[in-house]
């Protein structure tokens, strides 16, 4: 019949249910704690402008009890007289669960001051959305690789010879994806270089858009047709990059054409009359305006401005607005522009010529 002093496996029942019990006491505990820091303190640490709190409330949300467990159940085994091997066994099992949770720790609170640093640097510093993605990365790699190589060590196992097997095997593994590991490397290339952020308006060969994410691999761009363009990291480096968004003022180069006939004197007063509509606008900082070729059915005229502001509506509004001006300007002066005409002149022959002609041709 069972009772409290029976043996089992060199320990009395009691034993056994004490140190049990104490595991489970603990285990509780900690998650009353989990549940308490979730429900109230969350509440407090959101309503303070330290962010904290707030990170240890994101660590809070990564604790897993199962891995508590397996470091409580340690702490009740030293109540017992265990054999050497079946106590080496808890050992492990706490050591793995404790560097498990220290990670999960440590990467919920790496999670929260990334994500906490780019929602309030994303409207001040685009760069950042751009660059944290893949600091990010880096930074969870060498968190976990650190945590392994101790919980390696803890253990009882050689790193150091670990760690050479793992740079060989390394060093095969680059050879079989080089070209993730090169997109890898122009994702870093990007965000330390910085040709372009996220929002940016770029062209990129044949494509235009705005640059809406920038991945380990790819980089992601929407087009003005509203498709979303995705090309490698690599492929993207080795092509030239025009970025609009940095330009400071846009410069504008445009011409038309007035006809043949335009007396002299209007074409004269043409540049002065670009020029007063175009200094007219707050946007535009004329630059030039010269008649510049006898063209085929016109007269030519090159007009260069500044735009003050470089965005591409504004232009357009800008560009709109001189002509519609120079169409009134032309229509008041007397103006015409050209289009493409052929005109034919017939020169009549005189009655002798006529006549030698006729008989020519006779």
């Amino acid at each position: 019949m069972l009772s409290l002093e029976t043996m089992f496996l060199g320990n009395s029942l009691q034993a056994w249910a004490t140190a049990i019990g104490l595991a489970l006491i603990i285990n509780v505990v900690i998650g009353v704690g989990r549940w308490w820091v979730l429900k109230y303190f969350a509440v407090f640490a959101a309503k303070t402008p330290t962010g904290f709190d707030d990170a240890f409330v994101a660590m809070a949300r990564q604790t897993k009890q199962w891995l508590v467990f397996g470091v409580t159940l340690f702490v009740g085994t030293k109540y017992l007289e265990l054999d050497t091997r079946v106590a080496d066994y808890f050992v492990k099992i706490a050591t793995i669960a404790l560097f498990l949770q220290v990670g999960l720790w440590l990467s919920a609170g790496m999670n929260f001051w990334v994500n906490r640093y780019r929602h309030n640097s994303m409207n001040t510093d685009a760069a950042a959305t751009t660059s944290l993605a893949a600091f990010s990365f880096v930074g969870k790699m060498v968190l976990w690789s650190l945590v392994l190589m101790l919980m390696l060590s803890n253990l009882g196992i050689d790193v150091t010879a670990l760690v050479a097997g793992l740079g060989v095997g390394g060093i095969a593994i680059a050879l079989a994806a080089q070209n993730i590991l090169g997109d890898l490397f122009a994702s870093l290339s990007i965000v330390i270089d910085k040709p372009f952020v996220v929002g940016d308006f770029i062209e990129v060969d044949s494509f235009i858009g705005t640059v809406e994410h920038v991945g380990l691999k790819t980089t992601r761009i929407r087009s003005n047709t509203g498709e979303q363009i995705v090309i490698s990291n690599g492929d993207l480096l080795k092509t030239r990059i025009r970025n609009y968004k940095r330009m400071a003022e846009r410069r504008i180069l445009f011409r038309f054409g007035v006809i043949y006939q335009t007396p002299t004197e209007k074409l004269k007063a043409i540049p002065q009359l670009v020029q007063k509509i175009v200094d007219d606008l707050e946007v535009t900082r004329f630059d030039r305006a010269h008649f510049v070729q006898f063209g085929d059915s016109s007269l030519d005229f090159e007009v260069v401005y500044w735009m003050l502001d470089p965005d591409f509506v504004a232009f357009r509004n800008a560009q709109q607005e001189i002509n519609l001006q120079l169409f009134d300007r032309f229509s008041k002066e007397g103006i015409d522009f050209a289009y493409p005409t052929q005109t034919l002149f017939v020169e009549k022959l005189g009655s002798d010529a006529a006549t030698d002609a006729a008989a020519t041709a006779s």
